[in-house]
């Protein structure tokens, strides 16, 4: 048997995902009995050597600081139960990619099979049915399965040679009855109106071209080309017959309707063929405001890849200002029914999926923004409906899956929110929104032409993804979960960032005349779309594993794939820049003149459907509309939104401390840092507002901006998103919902700076499943009419959006969902932030007219905005909110807490006042002889009133929110915002304020501080030069490249970044060769951070590591620090290289660690963490460290799920007394201590970085790249530790 077995489990201290899960048996699945839950991942292995399978136990496999491994067996407990969980077939595997590119690493010659499983080790008592409960927690059926126990033989696998396409014999004559039959028995997506017109395409009705019987593989390609998601059917449905429901508010919807008949008549005066449709009302708007001449910034293009407007940019590339035109991109996407059955995939592939519309466009993606809607998740499991996951467990593993792809990807996420109805019990909401940008020289926008090559980039193909257009079109039942398995796309974030970072080079993106991604439809629908007439060659499509059909080929989703049309005399070039990139490229489709769509597999067409067919969408469908009209009685508006408050009040009018606890702990009100913290904000170094802001970093950001991602250059510019929507509104008043959407959603760029002169808009639109039922399509239509009327009453365009309409489970349907996401492009000295600045300020409410249908009254709106705009701009305003649904009360505490200030409510408002539904408002904090001039105003457009003053620790204990004669200690505020969802999304393991010893090391006092080679006690350099180079390797998923090279050069020193290319043993011999060349010429190592593939095998930085022991990288690496005076610095991923490495602590790279090796492992939390983190500088010793401050407290960002430091105690005692310790964890005020608070990964000693004996050598956590001018301006403290800038002195 050549099989290899090796089980790998966490020591005990360090065993987190055990405890978790064990916490989570006992206290969520109430398996009371459970004692201890053992977790171990399994690794089968074959065809490898003895030597090269020894060396990956301990580099790859395993590592020995925190991990036991087990050969072959593993001793079950007596009574203790087992079961182990293995990947679907077909399903990418990253661990076993990972280590398989790993072990290649360390012999290219090596082609070795990995099988990876977890395995599970029950200990108590436990039941039968009770271990049903716990199995059916662990495995998702959809991504996973129950494997044995006992070793294969072999782990090849034998895929069957497929049979050839099978052509459907009869279907042109086939009897009605037997049709219908045929229709029923293929599980389509389409309507039974479109299989017929199938049939009078290949009968010769429809243009007499054709005549024959159709494969299997044609019928399946127009199901998945005209798919609601594809082509958006539902969305195009003819709408015949409107009628409106009698009723108070059916007055302004009528009127709103007949002004989009009037606009209707007036833009398609000469096109006979439109019709009234739910598409042509989202889209009427900015056609409108287009013919008006108010969109004339909008990029005219034939590619639709993103939204897209076109910027003037003032950019400085280091010879003064100049004015450039950029393109900046941005786009919503929604995974609704994927991260349903599949939360982890879904919710990456969400995202994967809204960066690949700007990237085809060749924009580079920055930021991105998360906006969700899930049911109560802190219910017991027991009410979970069957057919469906806990909520607990959808929303984590939704975040997990999001975050973990954005992490990787390094994609900054500035706003993340989870909006909570309990009709999302329907289908989860999964929205991302990103935004990109790029020169506009750099991007061409051209024509196919006959003759043009079209090259597939990026991943493979396999069965995952197949039937995820059409699975999303269809409404779902209590089956679904166990039969939608292969619908569900698989992530794959670093060969995305690979594509992101081809397309970032303009000499590539000038090559590529248009570009498609292949999201929804596969090989079939995004070549398909790139021209009219094309011919692909399935034959040539890479694939994950033989046994695919030519069906399969066609429509499988595969993720990071995307179809580049290129000139014929382009394409080696193109070819070998994607090689560069370690992307693998493959020519297989051809531009022809004729407009058909021809795929052939097996040297046979499977596919030959004409241009003019496919682009008809199928059957013309058509229905009627009965909208219906909201209860004037239930009118959500004047009613206090929370439940639990307007209880309260019901009781006792005067109850502000019961009304005020009850809205701080409404899941819609509460903290979600715990979800928020687990998505990277600070990549790119571009985040102007970090997602929680103010010292204590507790107030929550309502509007992502960041600074265009120039490289070697800078610019004041930035953008700006936000959303609004309420499903509580909206479900009272889709038309109203929609409305206020629009809104909140401008509100909030007005309060954060921005301006409505340039806002552009994008919609998401989710609504339950359609029928012949009239009422049925009244949701849709009504809140559409809302976001018209908005539209063109703020003059403000939607100019893209994302429909989905399939929001139904059984007789459940979602809220009806219109979210608007407002995007602006404003100037950096614009934005200020919501966090209250000082105490003894007053807080204005500014409040927006409305008419008598509680419409807002645009034109006043609008110049209430203007004036927030120029108070702002006039720094007039300090810090501004807009207000939410749950009312002034609420907004203040928000804005409180980051800083820690109180609020003393205006005593002339009554208790009422303070939680009234404030949409469309806007709070700002003032001076109080700035809010008193504003008397001198005319406020026609609106209202303002005085709401509080901010008070701070001077008043009774400490600060307090208060009203009248009553108060809630900030403490308990505190406490009710934070709790609801802490044991769903946990900000803390256990409360540790125990404080650490911070001794100071001054590398003047040393015995051997006069030494020669030394300077006050620190090493110098005797190899001078006047600009050092610094090389940045590039492994599969580095993120922080860019921006570490941007840190170097700004303090003055030449980069080279070489990516590692690894497709064969050719290529890894050749990047083995560019490393050392590039080690040689240099002067300074920069390991980057990042996920070095996925942070696998189970554990981080082991590509990196793995890499940088082969023999000759080592011999460079040690002449350049051991006779050249070399440094070397890694942070965060790369401080976990350098201590794999051995290069910290012991200044040289050692041959494997060992078990009483300092390491770093996973956060004691269990989850990646992502905040700003206060450090304090411990060490003089290290060049690294000349320019900070010894003592000193700086704020960087954190972003890691593997930053515990752990060692021995003894070692730790030793690294102290050597001055190795560097900076360690503490408070805003220097104090060091285990309160997770600050100490949040739980690092022994709280430390955060370490040296080389020497000092030449530096690792650490936390992102000291990351920060520049204008960035994070809502967090307090030093940013900059100079450190880049000590590196280059280093050598002058």
């Amino acid at each position: 048997m050549n099989v290899r077995r090796i089980y790998v489990e966490k020591k005990t201290p360090y065993a987190v995902a055990a405890d978790q899960l064990r916490d989570e048996i006992k206290n969520f699945l109430g398996v009371t009995g459970i004692r201890n839950v053992r977790i171990m991942i399994r690794y089968d292995v074959e065809n490898i050597s003895d030597e090269v399978f020894e060396t990956a136990c301990r580099t790859v496999f395993s590592e020995p600081p925190v991990d036991v491994m087990y050969r072959e067996t593993i001793e079950i407990p007596a009574g203790a139960r087992v079961f182990s969980v293995e990947p679907v077939p077909g399903q990418f595997d990253q661990r076993a990619d990972s280590a398989v590119q790993c072990i290649q690493f360390i012999d290219p010659t090596e082609n070795p099979t990995i099988i990876t499983a977890k395995t599970y080790i029950l200990e108590g008592t436990v039941s039968d049915e009770e271990m049903e409960r716990i199995k059916g927690y662990c495995i998702n059926p959809v991504d996973s399965r129950e494997t044995g126990l006992e070793k294969p033989e072999t782990l090849e696998i034998k895929h069957p040679v497929p049979d050839d396409v099978a052509v459907m014999e009869g279907f042109i004559m086939m009897p009605e009855n037997e049709f219908r039959e045929l229709y029923d028995s293929l599980g389509l997506a389409m309507t039974y109106e479109d299989f017929k017109y199938i049939r009078q395409y290949f009968d010769g009705s429809f243009d007499g071209k054709v005549r024959r019987d159709p494969t299997i593989t044609e019928v399946r390609v127009l199901d998945t080309y005209w798919s609601d998601h594809c082509r958006h059917t539902t969305f195009a449905t003819e709408l015949k017959d409107v009628s409106f429901d009698e009723g108070y508010y059916a007055t302004p919807m009528e009127l709103t309707y007949r002004s989009y008949r009037d606009t209707f008549a007036e833009l398609y005066k000469d096109r006979p063929e439109k019709y009234v449709c739910l598409m042509d009302i989202a889209l009427m708007g900015m056609k409108k405001l287009r013919a008006d001449g108010k969109l004339n910034d909008m990029e005219k293009s034939e590619e639709n890849n993103a939204c897209t407007v076109i910027v003037p940019v003032e950019t400085d590339y280091g010879n003064g200002p100049e004015t450039e035109e950029w393109l900046v991109f941005f786009k919503n996407e929604t995974h609704n029914h994927p991260t349903e059955i599949e939360p982890f995939g879904g919710a990456a592939t969400c995202l994967g999926g809204a960066i690949r519309d700007p990237l085809s466009g060749r924009g580079y993606v920055y930021q991105a923004m998360r906006v969700t809607g899930a049911a109560d998740p802190t219910v017991p499991v027991s009410e979970t409906l069957a057919g469906k996951l806990p909520q607990k467990k959808l929303v984590r593993g939704a975040a997990q899956g999001y975050s973990s792809y954005g992490n990787q990807i390094g994609l900054a996420t500035g706003h993340v929110r989870e909006i909570y109805h309990p009709n999302y019990v329907a289908k989860r909401m999964e929205i991302g929104a990103v935004m990109g940008a790029a020169p506009r020289s750099s991007v061409e926008r051209l024509s196919s032409d006959p003759g043009d090559i079209i090259i597939l980039l990026g991943g493979r193909t396999g069965r995952d993804g197949i039937g995820g257009a059409t699975g999303a079109s269809k409404a779902h039942n209590s089956k679904s979960l166990a039969t939608c398995g292969a619908e569900v796309q698989k992530g794959n974030a670093p060969t995305e960032r690979k594509l992101q970072r081809l397309f970032r080079r303009p000499e590539v993106a000038h090559m590529i005349k248009k570009c498609n991604d292949f999201g929804a439809g596969g090989v079939s629908v995004a070549i398909g779309e790139l021209a009219d007439g094309l011919k692909v060659n399935l034959d040539l499509v890479p694939k994950k594993y033989e046994g695919l059909d030519g069906t399969e080929l066609a429509i499988s989703e595969s993720q990071e794939r995307m179809a580049v049309v290129v000139a014929p005399e382009d394409k080696e070039q193109f070819l070998g820049y994607a090689e560069e990139e370690n992307l693998e490229a493959t020519p297989l489709a051809v531009v022809t003149k004729n407009p058909d769509l021809v795929l052939t597999w097996r040297d046979k067409d499977i596919v030959n459907i004409s241009r003019r067919f496919l682009d008809t969408n199928g059957a013309h469908q058509e229905c009627s509309v009965e909208v219906e009209t909201p209860s004037e009685e239930d009118n959500y508006l004047e009613k206090i939104a929370c439940g639990a408050v307007a209880a309260k009040l019901e009781k006792n009018e005067e109850d502000f401390p019961g009304a005020f606890i009850s809205q701080l702990s409404d899941l819609n009100t509460c903290s979600q840092k715990g979800l928020v913290e687990m998505f990277d904000s600070s990549i790119g170094a571009g985040s102007v507002d970090m997602p929680y802001g103010g010292k204590y970093q507790r107030t929550q950001t309502q509007t992502m901006v960041a600074k265009l991602p120039i490289l070697h250059g800078t610019s004041d510019t930035v953008t700006m998103m936000s959303y609004g929507f309420d499903p509580y509104l909206s479900s009272w008043s889709p038309y109203h919902g929609a409305i206020y959407a629009v809104t909140e959603s401008v509100a909030k760029i007005v309060a954060f700076g921005g301006s409505t002169e340039k806002i552009h808009l994008t919609f998401q639109e989710y609504f339950r499943r359609m029928s012949e039922d009239p009422k049925r399509w009244s949701q849709p239509f009504a809140a559409l009419l809302g976001a018209y009327d908005a539209q063109i009453g703020y003059g403000l365009a939607a100019i893209g959006g994302k429909d989905s309409m399939s929001g139904t489970f059984n007789d459940i349907d979602v809220p009806p969902t219109l979210v608007s996401f407002a995007v602006d492009v404003a100037g950096q000295d614009d934005i200020i932030t919501n966090d209250i600045k000082a105490e003894g300020n007053v807080l204005v409410e500014f409040r927006i007219n409305k008419d008598d249908y509680d419409i807002p009254v645009y034109s006043d709106v609008l110049n209430l905005y203007e004036r927030i705009t120029s108070l702002i701009h006039d720094d007039l305003i300090l810090s501004a909110h807009a207000v939410e649904c749950s009312g002034i009360a609420a907004a203040a505490a928000q804005m409180a807490f980051g800083n820690h200030y109180g609020v003393r409510f205006d005593s002339r408002l009554e208790v009422k006042d303070l939680f009234a539904n404030g949409i469309g408002n806007i709070i700002a904090e003032m001076a109080p002889d700035d809010a008193d001039a504003l008397e001198e105003l005319d406020w026609e457009c609106g209202d303002y009133r005085i709401v509080g003053t901010t008070t701070g620790r001077s008043e009774n204990e400490g600060p307090a929110f208060a009203y009248g004669e009553t108060e809630v200690s900030l403490k308990d505020a505190l406490s009710a915002w934070q709790k609801p969802l802490e044991r769903v999304f946990p900000t803390y393991v256990k409360e540790n304020d125990e404080e650490v010893a911070s001794p100071l090391y001054d590398a003047e006092k040393r015995p051997d501080a006069d030494d020669p080679g030394r300077y006050n006690g620190v090493v110098v350099c005797s190899h001078k030069i006047a600009q050092p180079t610094v090389f940045i390797p590039v492994f599969p998923g580095t993120n922080c490249e860019y921006d570490a090279a941007a840190s170097f050069e700004r303090a003055g020193a030449k980069t080279i970044t070489k990516v590692f290319v690894n497709l064969n043993a050719e290529d890894i011999r050749g990047s083995v060769d560019a490393f050392r060349d590039g080690i040689e010429k240099s002067q300074i190592i920069m390991f980057p951070g990042g996920f070095s593939a996925g942070d696998e095998p189970d554990g981080s930085a082991k590509f990196f590591a793995t890499a940088f022991r082969n023999a000759r990288i080592r011999e460079a690496v040690d002449e350049l620090l051991g006779e050249r005076d070399g440094l070397a610095l890694g942070i965060c991923n790369g401080f976990q290289a350098l201590i794999k490495l051995g290069l910290v602590p012991f200044g040289k790279i050692t041959d494997a660690q060992t078990q009483e090796s300092p390491t770093l492992t996973f956060n004691t939390i269990g989850r990646h963490i992502s905040r700003e983190a206060y450090i304090r500088t411990v060490s003089n010793l290290s060049p690294w460290l000349q320019e900070a401050d010894l003592g000193g407290v700086y704020v960087n960002p954190a972003s890691h799920g593997e930053g515990r430091f752990v060692a021995p105690e003894d070692t730790i005692k030793e690294l102290f007394a050597a001055g190795q310790v560097a900076t360690q964890y503490c408070d805003p005020e220097g104090n060091v201590s285990m309160d997770e608070e600050w100490n949040f990964n739980g690092s022994f000693h709280a430390i955060e970085g370490i040296t080389s004996p020497d000092g030449r050598v530096l690792g650490k956590m936390c992102h000291s790249e990351r920060r520049g001018d204008g960035v994070a301006i809502n967090i307090v403290g030093r940013q900059d530790m100079k450190i880049f800038e000590s590196g280059v002195r280093y050598f002058l």
